[in-house]
């Protein structure tokens, strides 16, 4: 079975397993897990900020830096399209009464200071929410990555508008990587960030929030508000410290895999619409020409017949991720069932 799903379905290597079963641990609530701790240093200094919080997922990092940020009732800005709108289940209702305040970015990707300004609140009136935030994505969900240059400029007109920037850096290394850049050179743009060790990176389980010492401190006692204090999590964090070491030297790898399987879509033209022909990270975005729920059944089916996995298109767009699970000899099966696909579709 080749799964083109998700980056998040990848497991285990033979090295996080290792490291795992022979993972020094102690109590993380009480900070005497010296795996966890090692883990939270590391991260802080691969994005340069004072502190690191390991965290069981993604959307437990986002929401618990809007529950650290925002007062109840706060207002944040942010795309429409971005994460913490579109698939984090209305979190933000249920964990820090934040006030989520959405604009569609003018560019169709990325947000620009021009799209955030109109929605900043700049007059006190008892009938306002205040301002509270400003998120911001690195690689979107759409697989374009937001130049250092305008995640920069946001980051100034924020400063002088006194909001912070939080960055939901997902795939933050995937996006150094497009960029030929440090990770750091993107988190010193926010106030705080969060990235996946389970996504690009392959750990099983976790991500970190990073920032500021009194920040992280706050969102410690947070974390344990939102249920997110683990015990012996060094077992976890184990894995974490090999993806770290291990998987960012190849994450170029996926990104070409994609772009392969981009390429073998574009052959089929009058089949397929590719919406990145060149991907920017590990991820392939189409539509069917001619578009349609059965239509769009029938390709699920066929990929299913070919023994390939592929989630169900989100407003008829179909979306494939290339991981490190994914075996050149699986991507080459691919290609070579996608004329027999294009032409059962045609």
């Amino acid at each position: 079975m080749t799964d083109l799903r998700s980056d998040t379905i990848t497991q285990p290597s033979a090295a996080m397993r290792k490291a795992m079963a022979e993972a020094e641990t102690g109590d993380d609530v009480l900070r005497e897990d010296p795996t966890v701790r090692k883990l939270e240093e590391q991260a802080a200094a691969l994005t340069g900020k004072e502190a690191a919080l390991f965290t069981p997922s993604g959307t437990f990092a986002n929401q618990l830096a809007l529950f650290t940020w925002c007062p109840k009732g706060g207002e944040v800005y942010l795309s429409e399209y971005s994460h913490i709108v579109q698939h984090e289940t209305g979190a933000s209702a249920h964990i820090s009464g934040a006030f989520l305040r959405c604009f569609v970015p003018s560019n169709g990707h990325w947000a620009e200071w021009d799209d955030i300004a109109p929605r900043i609140r700049t007059v006190k009136d008892v009938h306002f929410p205040r301002p509270a935030l400003i998120c911001l994505e690195n690689a979107l969900s759409d697989g374009t990555v937001q130049p250092i240059a305008s995640l920069a400029s946001i980051k100034v007109k924020a400063e002088k508008a006194g909001l912070p920037v939080h960055l939901d850096g997902a795939r933050m290394f995937n996006a150094a990587c497009y960029l030929k850049t440090e990770a750091a050179a993107m988190a010193q743009q926010a106030d705080s960030l969060m990235f996946c060790l389970s996504k690009g990176l392959g750990a099983p389980v976790g991500s970190l929030l990073c920032g500021t010492r009194d920040f992280i401190g706050e969102a410690r006692y947070k974390r344990k508000i939102m249920g997110g204090g683990m015990r012996q999590a060094g077992i976890l964090a184990a894995a974490g410290l090999i993806a770290l070491r291990e998987e960012l030297p190849r994450l170029g790898e996926d990104h070409q895999k994609a772009r392969e399987l981009a390429a073998a879509f574009e052959g089929f033209d009058a089949v397929f619409d590719v919406i990145n022909p060149v991907p920017d990270i590990n991820m392939v975005f189409l539509r069917l020409r001619r578009g349609g729920k059965k239509r769009e059944q029938l390709f699920l089916k066929l990929l299913a017949d070919a023994d390939v996995r592929a989630y169900p298109p989100e407003g008829g767009v179909f979306r494939f991720v290339t991981h490190r699970d994914l075996s050149k000899a699986q991507l080459i099966g691919v290609l070579k069932i996608l004329p027999r696909i294009a032409e059962a579709l045609k």
